[in-house]
């Protein structure tokens, strides 16, 4: 990756991505299950993912692999026999994880498993209950308050029982075995920014770099069940992930049109963090910035005391931060392709900026003497004169102590137009 056109998208790759995200929108997904099963079937079809599985009754850690749930079909008759809620016309009606059930109840019953949002009373929201048994149905709270007093028949057709969590990664070796890990969960229904927009960018985002010259860097892409998930990938690949990984990035709420927002690290100065936010200092003159105490993904398990991983989220708006989170609000009307393109190009340059980063030093002592090795333009325009000033500065500062991300966050310059200069001094001698 050391040429940066390769990050250069034409406008139809946020036109494939949501045109993935319409395809995978239907899906009733969960920690566990056919839904997974499915969206990661769909996905391998663009990236030759690996998929695999964990009992359920597994010990992961302090966890454990619940059973696995699977749902056919739930709704909700007046004593008309008229459906008032329906999971197959949103299943964001049916409370996640929900035991099966069948049987007759008065509104009175029936009230005690309904959950709405009296602010947003147009919304329907997104309600889980995966550690404890029990069932529900979701609606929007105009419907809910149109329900009528009478009997009511339910029906939910769920199976919980010992199955699988399934989860997929690949591995895209590079020239080092340093690696970068890009992580994105695939456990959530019909929600496209919170859910599917991790997901598509990333497959994106791995299919732009198989599709690139072999790298310096290696990339692991991981698809998985969000916290337990990422809890029990963990558990398998913890002193390799320790040895192996340098940086890495939890990708998820990338395609709504808002401004970028970064979520640091525990650490808050990690390789990671350092590279996002240069990469937001030369591109964006907007973008919020989050400490590690407002996490609420799987850099919780990521970057926790004994794991100690360099892993961060670059997002659009952040997860809670937009009225439409975890409700049918956030729909394929709220994303938009261009949004998601642009997130795509950012993370293309955190790699590229990932992947050129690097010490130098110089090997003479005060400014060498540019023009006779053929690197002093011999005719003065304003991009030559930047250009010079960008070398100039540059050999200022190549002692050994300070990498091209530091370089570029002293000069205002980014580390892709760095990359080349140092390059290139180094063929004539003057940087090692």
């Amino acid at each position: 990756m050391s040429d940066i056109e390769i990050y250069k998208h034409p406008d139809p790759a946020g036109e494939s991505m949501f045109a993935l995200m319409q395809r995978l929108f239907p899906i009733c997904r969960s920690l566990t299950g056919n839904g997974v099963r499915e969206t990661l079937r769909i996905i391998r079809e663009l990236i030759p993912l690996e998929i695999h599985e964990i009992p359920s009754g597994t010990q992961v850690f302090d966890w454990t692999i619940p059973e696995e749930w699977n749902i056919r079909d739930a709704w909700v008759k007046n004593e008309r026999g008229e459906k008032v809620i329906d999971f197959q016309k949103c299943n964001l009606h049916l409370l996640n994880y929900s035991e099966p059930f069948k049987g007759k109840i008065p509104l009175s019953e029936l009230r005690e498993h309904l959950y709405s949002l009296p602010d947003q009373p147009d919304l329907i929201p997104y309600i889980t209950s995966y550690y404890k048994r029990r069932w529900g149905f979701c609606l929007t709270h105009k419907e809910r308050q149109k329900l009528a007093e009478g009997q009511y028949e339910v029906f939910i057709d769920s199976t919980l029982e010992n199955g699988h969590l399934t989860y997929a990664d690949l591995i895209i070796p590079g020239q080092s075995e340093k690696e970068i890990l890009l992580s994105t969960y695939v456990c959530h229904p019909s929600m496209a920014n919170n859910e599917l927009s991790g997901p598509v960018v990333a497959a994106y985002l791995a299919k732009t770099i198989l599709e690139s010259a072999p790298q310096r860097l290696t990339y692991r892409f991981v698809f998985i069940p969000e916290t337990i998930g990422s809890i029990a990938y963990l558990s398998r690949h913890l002193k390799h992930l320790r040895e192996k990984v340098i940086a890495g990035y939890v990708l998820t709420c990338v395609g709504d049109p808002g401004n970028f927002s970064y979520l640091f690290s525990r650490e808050e100065n990690s390789l990671a963090d350092r590279a996002a936010l240069h990469v937001l200092h030369q591109t964006e003159k907007e973008f919020s910035l989050y400490n590690f105490m407002d996490r609420g993904s799987d850099e919780r398990q990521y970057c926790a005391p004994g794991v100690d991983l360099p892993v961060g989220s670059l997002m659009r708006t952040k997860y809670g931060q937009y009225p439409e989170y975890h409700t049918s609000g956030d729909n394929l009307d709220f994303v938009k392709a261009e949004a998601l393109a642009g997130t795509l190009e950012k993370y293309l340059l955190c790699l590229a900026t990932l992947e050129q980063n690097r010490t130098w030093c110089h090997t003479v002592l005060c400014e060498p003497q540019l023009g006779k090795r053929g690197l002093y333009p011999t005719l003065s325009t304003k991009k030559s004169g930047e250009e010079v000033k960008n070398m100039m500065n540059l050999l200022a500062y190549c002692d050994g102590r300070h990498d091209l991300i530091a370089i570029g966050d002293k000069i205002n310059a980014p580390v892709w137009d760095l990359a080349p200069i140092a390059r290139r001094l180094a063929e004539h001698g003057l940087l090692i």
